[in-house]
C-alpha cells in the first residue's frame, strides 16, 4: 500500500524548522525547499515494472458513436428505417427505427481493423491500434458518467485518474506540472470535476489550460515572466509571498487546500521558463504543424506531445466546451464536422510518438463517457427527422495503443445492431485497473487512507483485461 509523504514519521517537517528559525525569516527560503519536499518526487516505486510511463487521453466528451466510427454494424444497415427486430433498451429519450450508419468504414493494415471515414487517419496506424467494442458504464447522462470515467464513481467526490497516476508515480519534471488537462473555449461538463484530487493532496490536481488561444502568451499567462523584472527579482517576490502564506498557513493549522496553494505559486515560478517552451508549438518545423492541422484540437495534439516529452505523466485532451459531441440531431453533419477537427492531430500523434520511439512507453486512449443508441432519436414523435442518436450506456467504443497494448486487436462485441455489450463486457472498473496495471500498479493496492478508510480508484470493483496486453 502507498501511503501519502505526511505518513512518514519524522519529528517536524524542514518548512517546519525554517518557520521556527530567526522568528519565522527562514521562510524566505521557503521555495527551494517546497521543490525538494512537497512536490511529488520522481522515482516512487510502482509495484512492478511498468509497460508505459505516461498516459495521453484523448476525450472525445459528449459521446461518440461507436456504430459511426469504430462498430460497423452491416445489420443495421439492412433494417435502416424499420423497427429493430430485438426489444429496444430502455434510453434517456424515447428513440424510434433503426438507423444505418451515414459512413462508410474500410479495413486498414495486416489486422484488417474497420474504421469509418471519420477516423480514416488512423488507418496506417490500425495495427497499432486496441478497439475495445465492448464498453458499458452504470448510467445515460453526461455529468455522472464522466465522474465515473474520470474518478471511479458518478456520484460521490473521488480523485481523478490523472491524480491518481501522478500520486502513484510522482513527476519526471519538478518544472512542470504532473498532471494537465487541455480543452478549447472553456471546460467540459463537470468542469475541474474531471480532474480534480478529491482528498489527495492538491498538488495531484490536474492544471487547466485554454487552448483556444494560439500564442503561448495567452496560453500561460499567468506563468509567463513579467517583463521588466528580472528572475531574481521575481524569485524574491515568490519568497516573500510564500513567506506571508506560511504565517498564514501556521495560524489555521493544517489546511490541505492552503497547503497546495502555497505549492501552486512555487511551482508557477519555476513553470515560467519550461512551460515557455513546452507550451510554443511555433518551435516545430512547418512541416509538423501542417500534420496536426490548424485547428485548437490539432494544436493541443501537437502540446501533448512536446509535454510528456518533457515528463509530464498524465495529459487530458478534452474536444471542447461542453459536450461537442452529444449530437441528438444531425449526427451525419456534426460528426464529420468533429472528426475533421481531431482526427488528422490523432493521426499524426501516433506517427510522431512511434517516429520518436515514445509509443512503446505512452499509452494513448481515445474514447467518451458512453456511445449512442443504434436507433434514431424521436424527439416529440416526429417519427426520427432529427437524424441523430441519444446516449447509450449499454454497449460502447473506446481504443488504445502503445504503452503495452496488443495492437491490431479487436476485443469484445456489442449485438448485431451495436446497442449492448454481449462479449467480453468491459465495465468502466475494468477498464480503470488495466490503465494502472499498464503503469506499473496492482488497483487493490493504490490506495490512501481518507476518513478510516483505504480509497482506491476502481472502489471495490475492477479487473485487469489481460487479453489486450502485448
Amino acid at each position: 500500500m502507498i501511503r501519502p509523504p505526511n505518513h512518514c514519521p519524522s519529528p517536524f517537517t524542514r518548512r517546519e524548522f525554517l518557520a521556527r528559525s530567526g522568528m519565522g525569516m527562514g521562510m524566505l527560503g521557503l521555495g527551494n525547499v517546497l521543490a525538494q519536499e512537497d512536490v511529488p518526487a520522481a522515482g516512487r516505486a510502482p509495484h512492478f515494472a511498468p509497460r508505459a510511463q505516461r498516459v495521453i487521453h484523448i476525450f472525445l466528451n459528449g459521446g461518440l458513436s461507436h456504430v459511426d466510427s469504430f462498430d460497423p454494424k452491416p445489420e443495421l444497415t439492412k433494417y435502416h428505417g424499420k423497427p429493430l427486430p430485438i426489444p429496444k433498451l430502455i434510453t434517456e429519450r424515447p428513440t424510434g427505427h433503426a438507423f444505418g450508419s451515414p459512413f462508410d468504414f474500410q479495413r486498414y493494415g495486416q489486422s484488417g481493423i474497420p474504421l469509418s471515414e471519420l477516423f480514416s487517419d488512423l488507418g496506417e496506424h490500425a495495427d497499432e491500434l486496441c478497439v475495445i467494442r465492448s464498453m458499458k458504464t452504470d448510467l445515460p447522462n453526461h455529468e455522472p458518467a464522466l465522474m465515473l470515467m474520470n474518478c471511479g464513481d458518478g456520484a460521490l467526490p473521488r480523485p481523478s485518474m490523472g491524480a491518481w497516476l501522478t500520486y502513484g508515480l510522482g513527476t519526471a519534471n519538478r518544472n512542470l506540472p504532473g498532471f494537465i488537462a487541455m480543452s478549447p473555449r472553456g471546460h467540459p461538463i463537470k468542469g475541474p470535476d474531471n480532474w480534480r484530487s478529491a482528498f489527495l493532496p492538491g498538488i495531484y490536481e490536474g492544471a487547466f489550460v485554454n487552448t483556444e488561444y494560439e500564442t503561448v502568451d495567452k496560453l500561460i499567462e499567468n506563468v509567463r515572466p513579467r517583463p521588466g523584472l528580472s528572475v531574481e527579482s521575481q524569485r524574491r517576490q515568490v519568497d516573500l509571498l510564500q513567506a506571508f502564506n506560511e504565517r498564514h498557513r501556521r495560524q489555521r493549522g493544517h489546511d490541505e487546500q492552503l497547503e497546495a496553494r502555497i505549492q501552486s505559486f512555487e511551482q508557477g515560478y519555476r513553470m515560467q521558463i519550461e512551460a515557455s517552451d513546452a507550451f510554443d508549438v511555433q518551435r516545430e518545423a512547418k512541416s509538423v504543424r501542417e500534420r496536426y492541422g490548424h485547428t485548437p484540437q490539432g494544436r493541443q495534439l501537437l502540446i501533448a506531445r512536446r509535454l510528456i516529452e518533457r515528463g509530464v505523466r498524465f495529459v487530458q485532451l478534452w474536444h471542447g466546451a461542453s459536450q461537442p459531441w452529444d449530437n441528438h440531431d444531425k449526427i451525419e453533419e456534426n460528426h464529420r464536422k468533429l472528426a475533421g477537427e481531431c482526427s488528422p492531430g490523432i493521426g499524426a500523434l501516433l506517427r510522431d510518438l512511434k517516429e520518436r520511439g515514445l509509443l512503446e512507453s505512452t499509452l494513448v486512449i481515445c474514447g467518451g463517457e458512453f456511445g449512442r443508441t443504434p436507433t434514431v432519436e424521436d424527439r416529440n414523435n416526429d417519427g426520427g427527422k432529427t437524424l441523430g442518436r441519444d446516449h447509450n450506456p449499454y454497449g460502447f467504443s473506446l481504443w488504445m495503443a502503445g504503452g503495452g497494448v496488443k495492437g491490431g486487436t479487436v476485443y469484445g462485441a456489442t449485438d448485431a445492431f451495436g446497442f449492448q455489450a454481449v462479449e467480453n463486457p468491459v465495465h468502466v472498473h475494468d477498464l480503470q485497473a488495466t490503465i494502472l496495471h499498464l503503469m506499473g500498479f496492482d488497483h487493490e493496492k493504490l490506495t490512501y487512507r481518507y476518513a478510516s478508510r483505504d480509497f482506491r480508484l476502481t472502489d471495490v470493483h475492477g479487473n485487469v483485461i489481460h487479453d489486450i496486453i502485448a
